[in-house]
């Protein structure tokens, strides 16, 4: 399968745009697809210049209801009028927000009223041509994220903590699994758990954000500690995995990943390209 980064926070010179967001277009022998539609249009503007046509996507697959992730769809459904879209079944009965820099909104502000009959809902695990799983991430055996704390949700009666009811996990592939994580919000030690519990096969590739943002002023994350005990379990657990992290994977929390996970770790960007086999 060929994979493109159309949409992320970093890029390493050229045209493309880039925003906080993420975008990935998979392309394999029986279908095109993407992964998320960024924060708006900018992936289809850098899928136009990296010669990727939009129209002949076949589906989407949404992580989660973020708009970072979600962003894009009104311009997409318009593009291309026949690709169905796979999201949680909560994805759309919630209102999310953010404390982060002020409390605010982030769930996408359009009316995709008339493009419901686009949308296929994942109301538990799936199985999709026989190679792709839709899963929920189910293991508790690891902790979340600490960054999670800064984000809510409102199903209708108010305010609460998000618990990314709406997170889903898409893996591509009959062996050494294609793994895409979106933002990792139940922690991408949890997901590789559940997956594996879940198809039995091996994880060959990850790739996503991990949501590890750096710490910063005022905002503590996970400590130097915290992260170099994510890197051994990664290391230990699955040694043969390949990981490609970006988006809410911060700079210095990568740099202590890869210290430790060495080159089984690499950094994606906007226009980032590779081929998996």
């Amino acid at each position: 399968m060929n994979i493109a980064v159309l949409s992320d926070n970093r890029a390493e010179g050229g045209s493309l745009e880039t925003e906080h967001g993420l975008s990935l277009y998979l392309e394999t022998a029986q279908f095109n697809c993407l992964l998320d539609v960024g924060a708006s249009d900018r992936f289809m503007r850098n899928a136009e210049k990296m010669n990727i046509d939009i129209r002949a996507v076949d589906f989407v697959f949404i992580s989660h209801g973020h708009v970072d992730h979600v962003g894009g769809l009104p311009a997409f459904l318009e593009f291309n009028q026949t690709a169905p879209v796979y999201l949680s079944g909560n994805l759309l009965r919630q209102l999310y927000y953010s404390e982060r820099n002020g409390f605010h909104r982030i769930s996408l502000e359009a009316d995709l009223t008339p493009h419901k009959d686009r949308f296929v809902y994942v109301e538990t695990e799936n199985l999709f041509f026989r190679e792709v799983t839709l899963s929920m991430a189910s293991s508790k055996q690891y902790s979340r994220p600490k960054a999670n704390q800064a984000l809510y949700k409102d199903a209708g009666e108010g305010v609460v903590p998000d618990d990314f009811n709406h997170e889903l996990i898409f893996s591509f592939g009959h062996e050494d699994l294609f793994v895409y994580t979106g933002c990792a919000h139940r922690g991408i030690l949890n997901i590789l758990d559940s997956v594996s519990l879940s198809t039995g096969k091996k994880v060959g590739t990850v790739m996503g954000g991990f949501h590890l943002p750096d710490s910063e002023e005022g905002r503590v994350y996970e400590s130097p500690d915290e992260i170099g005990s994510i890197a051994s379990a990664l290391k230990t657990n699955y040694p043969e995995t390949s990981f490609i992290t970006g988006h809410c994977t911060g700079e210095k929390v990568y740099e202590r990943l890869r210290n430790q996970l060495g080159n089984q770790l690499n950094r994606f960007y906007t226009g980032y390209t590779t081929t998996i086999k």
